[in-house]
């Protein structure tokens, strides 16, 4: 049995906390790794885990151990970066993070085109709208959208899209559609939780209004989830603010209708966001080229 690939398993199987996520991780069976785990403890002859049908801890052998092949480990994924960098090609696993909508409308289709076209890169991708620390949390690359604030992070634009207020036309029949966004506050609001600007939403005004208008809402239903927001709309249940890229279909269709036109709200870049310049491997430089290119020509229908 490959040695390397024992200790590989087993510093997984403490990274994920079990044998269930580890098998996921590494796409292999949970009797395989369970079987490599177990081959590994019998070559060395000791216990490196306590196992309870709760959770796993490590034994003082298990730590030990478990720094020395974590340093193996990292030295391995090291050693193939550097080496994809000196001979210039994508090589090795790349763990990216995208944020969940945008990521299963605009992304996952975009998956196989470059694979196609690097199929000597392994693929992590990780789909959550939390704010993930890349450094610390081991990304490769992150897709984010947003108003980006200075950080020691590089980025790259790929395009935008901006936040619409909108609504399904038979709740605007039924209650009128605001005439100003101090009107807001008489209107059921879905809120998406994980906006940036809470719940003070920001439009500008009509032409010549420097100054941005800011209105406090009081949402009638929160939720952590753009695509849940959009459907309670449809469902005429109120007004939401979400991207362009993800109620776009819905305009044209005519299921959802922008408000206030003449008041918009802040425009968001979408970016690739990746920790340093330095030492880019050609993977990462790869992703973030095609991703570029994907999206250099893409216009979201509103």
């Amino acid at each position: 049995m490959d040695r390397f690939q024992e200790m590989r398993v087993f510093v997984a199987v403490v990274d994920a906390g079990s044998f269930v996520r580890a098998a996921e991780a590494l796409d292999l069976s949970k009797t395989a790794v369970s079987r490599l785990v177990s081959d590994l403890e019998a070559r060395l002859g000791v216990r490196l885990l306590h196992r309870t049908t709760r959770k796993l801890s490590l034994t003082p052998e298990g730590e030990l151990f478990h720094e020395r092949c974590r340093q193996l480990v990292d030295g391995v994924a090291e050693a193939e970066a550097e080496l994809s960098t000196h001979v210039g090609q994508a090589i090795g696993q790349l763990r990216v993070n995208v944020p969940v909508t945008f990521g299963l409308l605009h992304l996952a289709p975009l998956w196989p085109a470059f694979m196609a076209m690097n199929p000597r890169v392994t693929l992590d991708v990780t789909l959550s709208d939390r704010l993930v620390d890349l450094v610390e949390e081991g990304f490769d690359v992150a897709v984010r959208i947003a108003r980006l604030q200075a950080s020691s992070l590089i980025s790259r634009q790929l395009t935008s899209t901006r936040l619409i207020l909108c609504a399904s036309p038979q709740y605007l029949g039924r209650y009128g559609a605001p005439r100003h966004p101090a009107e807001l506050t008489e209107h059921a609001v879905i809120a998406y939780s994980l906006l940036a600007m809470g719940d003070q939403w920001e439009f500008s005004g009509p032409q010549g209004q420097k100054e941005p208008i800011l209105v406090r809402v009081s949402p009638r239903m929160r939720t952590n989830s753009g695509d849940t927001c959009v459907a309670a709309a449809l469902q005429h249940m109120g007004l939401v603010l979400q991207p362009s890229f993800l109620v776009g279909p819905h305009m044209e269709s005519g299921a959802l209708v922008e408000v206030m036109p003449e008041y918009r709200s802040i425009e968001l870049g979408v970016y690739a966001v990746y920790p340093s310049r330095r030492h880019l491997t050609p993977k990462v430089r790869a992703l973030i080229d095609f991703l570029a290119d994907a999206f250099r020509m893409r216009a979201w229908p509103v």
